[in-house]
C-alpha cells in the first residue's frame, strides 16, 4: 500500500494541524507514515505546503504526476500544486479565495475562483466545497481545516477509519465540540454527494 497526499493552503488556515492529525491517526492505526512541511516567507498569509506519505514509503516527497490527493484549504493554492497530480487525482479544495498582501499592494489580478477550478477540473478530479460556511455553521471559523479532514476522510482514500481521525481531532484539539461538528458536516457533505449519484 501506498498513498501520497499533498495538504495545502495559506499561513493561519490550519495545514500544519492537518498534517499532523493524519499523521498520528496512521502511526495509530499501525501505518508508516512520513511528514514533510514547507512554510511560506510569511507565518500568516504565506503559502504552505505539507506532504503526506503513507506504506511501503522512504521519503515524504511526493513527486510530480503522484498525488493522490490534494487538499487545500484555498483554490489558488490548489492550482499551485496541479504539478503533483495527474489525471486520476482527487483535489479536494475549500472555494473561498485568500487574497495575499503583494496582490494588492502590487496591483496584480488574483484569478476568478471559477477560472481556477475550471483549470484543476481540467487536470484531475476536483472537488470543491465551502469548508467556511460548513465551519460557521458547526460554531467557528478556525474549523475550516477540520471540515475539510470531515470531506477527506468520505472519499474512501485515507487507509484508517475516520473514527480514528475524529478521536485524534478530539484528543488533539482544542474546542471538541465545535472541532466534532465541523468534522461531522465536511463528512456528511460528501457522503449526501455520493448518494446523490446513486
Amino acid at each position: 500500500m501506498k498513498l501520497d497526499i499533498v495538504l495545502a493552503g495559506v499561513g493561519g488556515q490550519g495545514v500544519l494541524t492537518m498534517a499532523s492529525l493524519i499523521g498520528r491517526s496512521a502511526l495509530r492505526s499501525g501505518i508508516n507514515v512520513l511528514v514533510s512541511e514547507i512554510h511560506g516567507m510569511a507565518q500568516r498569509g504565506g503559502s504552505v505546503r505539507c506532504t503526506i506519505r503513507m506504506g511501503n514509503v522512504n521519503s515524504p516527497l511526493v513527486a510530480k504526476g503522484s498525488a493522490d490527493c490534494i487538499v487545500s484549504t484555498e483554490p489558488l493554492e490548489a492550482l499551485r500544486e496541479i504539478d503533483r497530480a495527474n489525471r486520476d487525482t482527487i483535489v479536494l479544495t475549500d472555494v473561498n479565495p485568500v487574497v495575499p498582501p503583494t496582490v494588492i499592494f502590487e496591483d496584480v489580478d488574483y484569478p476568478s475562483v471559477e477560472t481556477i477550478l475550471d483549470e484543476i477540473r481540467r487536470n484531475c478530479r476536483l472537488i470543491e466545497i465551502d469548508a467556511n460556511e460548513l465551519a460557521k455553521k458547526a460554531g467557528g471559523i478556525i474549523s475550516k481545516n477540520v471540515v475539510l479532514l470531515g470531506a477527506l476522510s468520505a472519499i474512501d482514500i485515507l487507509p484508517f477509519s475516520h473514527e480514528i481521525l475524529l478521536e485524534e481531532i478530539r484528543r488533539t484539539l482544542p474546542y471538541k465540540d465545535i472541532n466534532t461538528r465541523a468534522f461531522n458536516l465536511g463528512r456528511k457533505e460528501i457522503m449526501r454527494r455520493k448518494d446523490e449519484k446513486r
